[in-house]
């Protein structure tokens, strides 16, 4: 393979991209990171995002503390899944720029990893949209509580959502080294945040807490919000697994840049693994916590008190608890309570909560905004598609993809504009199903094929379980949305087709010629035990044409009742001829629409080299002849 090297962990060679950074001597080296800055951190960063802060209460509040707790174990159980096959593939090989794309097209070839690598790239593009929108809408009530409004709810979005993204594209401008220190002090802010909240949950609460539906650990209320009380057009299991599952998207967030890391095969594994951990036990920990102590509705109006032991009318649990907030219980307009957004009012200092809205929403925004262009720019630099290798130029030391940065930058800003992203959503979720069900299908497939290139250092996986991370991420696409869905796969079907048409010149040896082999040489033998019958006779012809070329009338005439279904050879005594000869003479052939093997036999002179072409004429379609098939199969 032109250009391979091969690690030192004894794994196979992974072509060389051209995207190795200068090994001159007075070059400043390039910034690397270890898996807990470039993979643990980041990851953790992109799954806790807006819905942690602004989604996990109501999910808790519909389906309940055992439902959410089922939803966010499904979701991780499909994560971590997925995560094995990454370090499964990371750990095979040298892994380069390109993250998800790069595992994918060198695991199971340019016709299924060039549709996933566009199609990544987009969605991560408009991940990044979809963040820094979130971010806006924060900012835009927050003005409002204020009194602070630019133009209208609207517009003010579209400003601040613009203006964000522009900030966030110069931080990702300045360098991967002031991006990760952007992304240390999102982290700190995160922690910080988690830390009030869990401090507020303990903190007695007083009239004003209690009047928002806030009452501390108590008993009764766990039991109460144990169970699901479905409300609304999106009161059902599925539609709140479609809400909650967006906030697992992050765990590819390290593996996307991987040309940045300093051992990519210690760190993804390692890092993206106690990334999932982390953010599980967090979830589980604030959806329980969050059910433990807050009623599920309530007014806010602090006269809604009960002032004496008269809960004749009162409706609720909040009655047993000194409170009456029946009537905006019975005309479900209660403002407070479970069913909103209530982190900020159980945490023990309000405005830490909206900065830790703030610190997820930016920094998945920018998480994402590196991420679409590094993957976009590996992808250009296999030339795959035509009219985009222009975004492959890579700039400085980190070889950073300026060009497709711009590119991200102007997809993000279009989207943003919008300020309506709702339908946009489904599909950003279908696209990561789907990468993820290619991730596992890739490690499924190398396991199952036997390639002698598959020998991961990583053991801790199972082609079985990659192969149901597979089944499950097609399920949970059309459960979440059956027409993104089927958009989402007519995409790739149409990109496949493109790359399936052209057929790139590369070989990346793929497990997929890998399966094509198997397959070619176990129907090929087992065609040597089965005897010829009147009905399946198919004409065998040992062609002597010396070099094609030099006789297409005698190819053309034995091709002309061959006909593409039987078995056709040509047979060639070289005495003296370029070692590349073989080669410009197939491609002769294939020109011509002919479907034969060219077979060249070494002798001394013409007629020793006639008499055992035809001496082993037997032996040459009968024990040959399934190899032969079999490479015939790969080219």
């Amino acid at each position: 393979m032109d250009g391979a090297s091969t690690s030192d962990s004894g794994s196979l060679p992974v072509p060389d991209m051209g995207n190795e950074e200068s090994q001159d001597p007075q070059e400043k080296a390039p910034v690397r990171f270890g898996w807990i800055v470039g993979v643990m951190v980041r990851c953790m960063l992109n799954i806790w995002g807006v819905i942690l802060f602004l989604r996990l209460s109501w999910i808790t509040s519909q389906a309940g503390i055992v439902l959410t707790c089922v939803i966010i174990l499904m979701s991780v159980v499909v994560t971590n899944v997925t995560a094995l096959s990454i370090s499964a593939i990371a750990t095979n090989g040298r892994v380069v720029s390109g993250g998800a794309y790069f595992m994918i097209s060198r695991t199971l070839g340019p016709e299924i990893g060039g549709p996933i690598g566009v199609v990544f790239s987009f969605a991560n593009a408009l991940a990044c949209a979809l963040n820094t929108v979130g971010f806006a809408e924060v900012v835009r009530d927050l003005m409002q509580e204020f009194g602070a409004v630019m133009v209208d709810p609207v517009n003010d979005v579209r400003i601040v959502g613009v203006i964000t993204v522009t900030v966030l594209l110069l931080i990702s401008l300045a360098g991967m080294e002031w991006e990760s220190k952007a992304q240390i002090l999102f982290f700190l802010v995160l922690l910080v945040s988690f830390a009030n909240y869990f401090v507020g949950t303990v903190i007695p609460p007083g009239i004003e807490k209690q009047a928002v539906g806030v009452f501390g650990y108590r008993g009764d209320i766990f039991v109460e919000n144990l169970t699901p009380d479905w409300r609304g057009p999106q009161g059902s299991f599925f539609q709140m697994f479609a809400i909650f599952f967006p906030a697992a998207i992050g765990i590819l967030s390290g593996a996307n840049i991987s040309g940045d890391l300093k051992d990519p095969a210690t760190a993804i594994p390692k890092g993206t693994l106690m990334a999932i951990f982390w953010t599980t036990i967090s979830y589980l920990g604030i959806a329980v916590t969050v059910g433990a102590c807050v009623v599920r509705d309530a007014s806010g109006n602090k006269s809604h008190i009960l002032t004496g032991n008269n809960t004749d009318g009162c409706v609720g649990l909040s009655c047993s608890l000194g409170w009456n907030f029946t009537d905006c219980i019975q005309s479900q307009s209660c403002e407070y309570g479970l069913a909103n957004s209530v982190l900020g009012q159980v945490s023990g200092f309000y405005y830490l909560i909206t900065a830790g809205v703030f610190a997820a929403s930016l920094s998945s925004a920018l998480g994402f905004l590196v991420s679409a262009p590094k993957v976009f720019q590996c992808l250009c630099k296999d030339k795959i598609y035509p009219y985009i290798i222009f975004f492959a130029k890579g700039y400085g030391k980190n070889d950073e993809p300026l060009r497709a940065y711009i590119l991200c930058y102007l997809i993000a800003i279009a989207f943003i504009l919008i300020a309506e992203l709702n339908t946009i959503a489904a599909l950003i979720s279908n696209f990561f199903l789907c990468s993820y069900c290619l991730i596992n299908f890739s490690c499924f497939h190398a396991s199952i094929t036997n390639s002698p290139g598959w020998r991961p250092s990583f053991h801790y996986y199972s082609k079985w379980t990659a192969l149901f991370g597979a089944v499950i991420s097609v399920v949970l696409m059309f459960l979440f949305t059956w027409w993104a869905a089927l958009v989402t796969f007519c995409i790739i079907f149409f990109l496949f087709g493109y790359v399936n048409y052209n057929k790139p010149k590369i070989n990346w040896g793929s497990s997929v010629q890998a399966g094509t082999y198997n397959m070619a040489l176990s129907y090929s033998v087992s065609l040597t035990g089965v005897e010829d019958h009147v009905k399946n006779f198919r004409p065998q012809c040992l062609v002597l044409t010396g070099p094609p070329n030099q006789r297409p009338a005698l190819v053309d005439f034995v091709g002309s009742f061959t006909k593409h279904i039987s078995l056709m050879i040509c047979g060639d005594i070289v005495m003296t001829r370029p070692q590349d000869a073989t080669d410009s003479l197939v491609k002769w052939m294939n020109k011509r629409k002919v479907r034969s093997f060219y077979t060249p036999l070494s002798a001394d002179n013409f007629r020793a080299g006639a008499k055992q072409l035809l001496q082993v004429e037997h032996g040459f379609f009968f024990h040959s002849f399934p190899k032969m098939c079999a490479e015939s199969m790969l080219v």
